[in-house]
């Protein structure tokens, strides 16, 4: 199953219930959801093992959008275009968002 995050990780606590359920699925990161995706942060933190095993993926178009740099993406989080977008889904659905 593919995730979506749409929330700051700051604002809600959308991000901790879905990694709370993602079990073996993947996350993609999106809108303000991207924030989850900074090093350092205590939500990087939370994204650690799932990142680790090349589970956890960042919409590009939104980092850019938001003026957050690439370079500051935290290890392990795949950085996706559109079409990998649609690939996530394609490969991963059903799809729950976590809005």
């Amino acid at each position: 199953m593919l995730h979506t995050v749409n929330k700051s990780p700051m604002q809600t606590n959308d991000l901790a219930s879905c990694l709370a359920h993602l079990g073996d699925g993947r996350l993609l990161l999106i809108e303000d959801g991207v924030y989850g995706a900074i090093a350092g942060t205590g939500a990087a933190k939370q994204l650690a093992a799932p990142a680790s095993e090349g589970r956890v993926y960042v919409l590009g178009p939104d980092l850019e959008a938001r003026g957050v740099d690439q370079s500051t993406v935290a290890d392990g989080v795949q950085v996706v275009d559109y079409n990998g977008f649609v690939r996530l889904v394609a490969e991963h659905g059903p799809h729950q968002a976590w809005v």
